[in-house]
């Protein structure tokens, strides 16, 4: 029994890894690809669901936490909206580039279309990733952008289900990032497919309650080993390991973090955010809410609501020593 649960931790991760980009495959190339996709996401997700309740990494994390309803809501309006605003770029290449006329030629003429659509996804997946890894750590180094990221460390378990337990703003900011480039270089749309679906398994595995052995994957892959250490309470833990999907950057910009001991479930952060949904989406854009989730002291004083970016950056500068630097790579 031993011996299986070993090799079953070994199986998981390449197992569901190649599972989703095989069904991905077919599904790209079905009459309704998108909807194709969708299935194939759903038994990915699945299978995790079954894999955690079989070989959980951390068995308290298989109890509730009331999170569930804000975890799937945050997941649907997140996705549904990244995924609407990407679609209109993709869909409409040319509308894009009569409105950023000097860049026109950038748009059609550098993507290296030659390329067999493997190599270009390679390369989409580091062009998009170089993007993704900076939103992310400016997100965690810029308190401005941190109010916003916070919502998806606030979480005391990590499961497949709040893979997706994003902010609106936070995601539009890592698509401005990462999805822009590939934009204006004149990517084909099925290099955005196969990125987007890249960013999909790895997401619901680097998330996922399963005690799964990655090996030399860690050092590849954003893992759930990795993801683990970059959730923790610990700043000097929490501030590392950001990429999405590789760790290519986090190994350039050391910020790479794999201890050869196993990352504590000691994660979440210092303050608090909104117990309800629509509490978590407004919640930003106040003070008082800025200071729940920076985990500040209330004022001694009463402060009236600011909505301007004035107002919202005295606060941000106030509570700035709040911040640490990332830790050296281990």
């Amino acid at each position: 029994m031993v011996h299986l649960k070993s090799f079953t931790a070994f199986l998981v991760w390449p197992g569901v890894f190649l599972f989703g980009l095989t069904g991905s495959y077919f599904a790209f190339s079905s009459p309704h690809p998108l909807a194709a996709f969708v299935a194939v996401y759903i038994g990915a997700f699945a299978l995790l669901g079954l894999s955690e309740r079989l070989l959980p990494y951390e068995p308290e994390w298989l109890d509730g936490d009331g999170e569930t309803f804000n975890d799937v809501a945050h997941t649907l309006l997140t996705k549904g909206l990244v995924e609407f605003v990407s679609g209109l770029t993709v869909i409409f290449p040319m509308a894009a580039a009569k409105v950023l006329q000097p860049l026109a030629a950038l748009e059609f003429h550098l993507w290296p279309t030659g390329l067999p659509m493997a190599l270009q996804v390679v390369l989409g997946l580091i062009i998009a990733e170089f993007g993704l890894y900076w939103a992310h750590r400016i997100a965690h180094e810029r308190l401005y952008f941190w109010r916003f990221h916070a919502l998806h460390h606030s979480v005391a378990r990590l499961w497949v289900v709040n893979t997706g337990r994003f902010h609106v703003m936070d995601s539009l900011f890592k698509v401005a990032l990462s999805q822009a480039p590939l934009y204006l270089l004149g990517a084909p749309v099925s290099v955005f497919l196969w990125i987007g679906a890249v960013t999909a398994f790895v997401g619901i595995l680097t998330h996922c309650n399963v005690a799964v052995q990655t090996g030399i994957l860690d050092y590849v892959f954003s893992t759930p080993r990795l993801h683990r250490w970059h959730h923790s309470k610990d700043l000097r833990e929490g501030n590392t390991n950001y990429g999405e999907n590789l760790v290519l950057f986090d190994l350039l910009f050391r910020t790479y973090y794999n201890p050869a001991h196993g990352p504590s479930t000691n994660i979440g952060i210092s303050g608090k955010v909104s117990d309800t949904f629509i509490g978590q989406l407004v919640q930003p854009f106040t003070v008082k809410g800025q200071r729940q989730i920076l985990g500040a002291r209330p004022a001694s004083e009463p402060v009236i609501a600011a909505s301007t970016d004035a107002q919202n950056s005295r606060l941000i500068n106030t509570l700035s020593s709040d911040s640490a630097p990332p830790p050296k790579a281990a």
